[in-house]
């Protein structure tokens, strides 16, 4: 898994408010944004987001998470931005 990806497609299930949302703005298909953050949350060893049929809930550690890790992506594409650049 990359670490990156599934950073991504959780920051944007938080953002987005749903998986298909996230999914349309990362031009993936929902199952593949699940199976993404489904792993990240195994990696970490926490449940980040806590899912029924009709919404998404952070949990406390996914709050903590989501914050962190989008200071890590800005951070990436603050990067990738100053690279294209030069």
């Amino acid at each position: 898994m990359d670490r990156i990806d599934a950073m991504r497609a959780f920051v944007t299930v938080v953002t987005e408010g749903s998986f298909t949302r996230a999914a349309e703005r990362l031009n993936m298909s929902p199952q593949l944004v699940s199976k993404y953050v489904s792993r990240l949350e195994d990696h970490l060893g926490a449940r980040l987001l806590n899912r029924t049929t009709r919404k998404i809930h952070l949990t406390e550690a996914g709050s903590r998470y989501a914050q962190r890790a989008q200071l890590v992506l800005d951070d990436i594409d603050d990067m990738d931005s100053q690279l294209t650049d030069l």
